[in-house]
């Protein structure tokens, strides 16, 4: 059975910084899951224009996430199903991704995501029918909550407590109990993932086990989107797609030869270091 599950999460930030945060974080968190074994590939990432989206980034990567698969699903798999293959579509302020499994041909999953300027009460913003809206569930999630559970501890959950946090550099924070309602800036990501994987017998525990765990990396990298607000702020498109190379660059190195930064620590410096180059950069011109 198909599951459709919309996650709106807001932020605290305009839609263009989002725009920023999103790629910072993304390159970010790639660096610290990557290391010989196991992490994400970029195979392709480059412009692309198409009717439906309009002109924008397209990506290819290939996810290798053996150690996140659950015990059971050892049990009706070998470990190295959980290879994930990535296509997505960046025409900010609209996103398409689908991911798809070798080992499981009939699965897929899509994430089409539109951003808007609110505060996450939008009803209908992918425009679905009435059988769509009918099947859809909704969950609001909230980035200051510290709550964990399976999905969050594989993923890796990070240590910002955004009841005490407050920017340096923009002054935002703390996050308090119904800050989404007087926060200024504010936008939402609205995220609909529809999963298929029509198999006998473990098809839907297998969806559910999907939906929650995109559940856990949505709530880790837009709280790691605020929380590492001070080092993307100010920076440029520009120089985030250069940092974008050289993030590609890094992951080929860590793919190709295990020895390398093989640690969260050292490819955190390394990094950062850049990041940090970058920054410079923007503060003396």
């Amino acid at each position: 059975m198909v599951q459709i599950k919309e996650f709106r999460i807001v932020m605290p930030m305009s839609l263009e910084e989002y725009q920023t945060a999103q790629m910072y974080m993304v390159m970010k968190m790639q660096q610290q899951s990557t290391n010989g074994a196991e992490g994400v590939e970029v195979l392709e990432n480059r412009p692309f224009q198409a009717d439906a989206f309009g002109k924008g980034q397209y990506t290819s990567k290939v996810y290798r996430l053996q150690s996140k698969a659950p015990a059971w699903l050892t049990t009706v798999a070998p470990k190295d199903a959980l290879v994930m293959q990535e296509e997505a579509w960046n025409a900010y302020p609209r996103c398409k991704t689908v991911i798809k499994c070798p080992y499981f041909t009939k699965f897929c999953l899509t994430i089409e995501t539109v951003h808007r300027a609110d505060n996450g009460t939008s009803e209908n913003v992918h425009f679905l029918n009435e059988e769509q809206l009918a099947a859809r569930q909704v969950e609001t999630i909230d980035i200051a909550s510290a709550a964990t559970d399976y999905w969050s501890y594989a993923i890796g959950s990070n240590t910002f407590d955004f009841s005490k946090f407050k920017s340096a550099k923009t002054g935002r924070g703390p996050l308090l109990d119904g800050w989404q309602d007087n926060c200024n800036p504010v936008m939402t990501a609205y995220k609909l993932v529809t999963v298929d994987a029509p198999y006998w017998g473990f098809g839907y525990r297998l969806e559910q086990a999907l939906l929650a765990g995109e559940r856990a990396l949505f709530m880790e990298s837009h709280r790691n989107c605020f929380g590492w607000i001070d080092e993307w702020f100010g920076m440029t498109m520009q120089q985030i797609r250069e940092l974008e190379q050289q993030g590609d660059c890094l992951l080929k190195e860590k793919i190709s030869k295990p020895i390398l930064l093989t640690n969260a620590e050292d490819c955190d410096q390394r990094f950062s270091h850049n990041s940090e180059r970058h920054v410079q950069q923007v503060v003396h011109t």
